[in-house]
């Protein structure tokens, strides 16, 4: 299962993820090697222009650190944002606060579906059906007016009260026993 909208943090790295290092390492890298370089040939030729450049070279290294530095930074921020944005919506519907794992890529499995939840949904879904089937038997009886037979929309309508009892029975029998619901499915 993907997420939408990965909340893993993009400086951290991952396999195959986003990182700040592998863009912001060979850069720096060369930076540093300018400044080396250049304090060198100035330590070397002892000349002005030499120790101009090694300033330069200093200053630009300065300044792509900084931005490196602050990227991740807020990068992290917006993260932890995400996050707690993330599990306060959770927190809304019910749902338990979101823990992020490297190895899945910010996807948390929370457990696997059962058959017994298979068999639940089968059963709901048949309950469903069945209620639409008695609403098209009721409306078709009122369509017919005063030659409308009432003992038929009577059934339909107990069909349906006992349709949608026996349904919620289901949804509350779930509650995490993970046994499956009790019942007979009728084609």
């Amino acid at each position: 299962m993907q997420s939408l909208g990965s909340s893993k943090s993009s400086s951290t790295p991952g396999r195959g993820g986003f990182s700040m290092f592998r863009i912001s390492g060979p850069g720096l890298l060369v930076l540093i090697t300018a400044f080396l370089v250049a304090v060198i040939f100035a330590a070397n030729q002892n000349d002005v222009v030499g120790w101009v450049v090694a300033v330069i070279a200093l200053f630009w290294l300065a300044l792509a650190s900084f931005v490196v530095f602050s990227i991740q930074r807020a990068a992290k921020k917006a993260g932890a944002k995400i996050n707690e944005a993330h599990n306060a919506f959770n927190a809304a519907t019910g749902r338990a606060p979101s823990t992020v794992s490297a190895d899945h890529g910010g996807t948390r499995l929370v457990r696997e579906r059962g058959e017994a939840e298979e068999i639940r949904d089968m059963k709901l879904d048949h309950s469903f059906k069945i209620v639409q089937v008695q609403v098209r038997v009721v409306e078709q009886e009122r369509a017919k007016g005063a030659a409308a037979d009432q003992d038929t929309i009577r059934r339909a309508l107990e069909t349906i009260e006992i349709t949608a009892t026996n349904a919620r029975d289901m949804i509350k029998s779930s509650g995490g026993s993970g046994e499956p619901v009790t019942g007979t499915i009728i084609d």
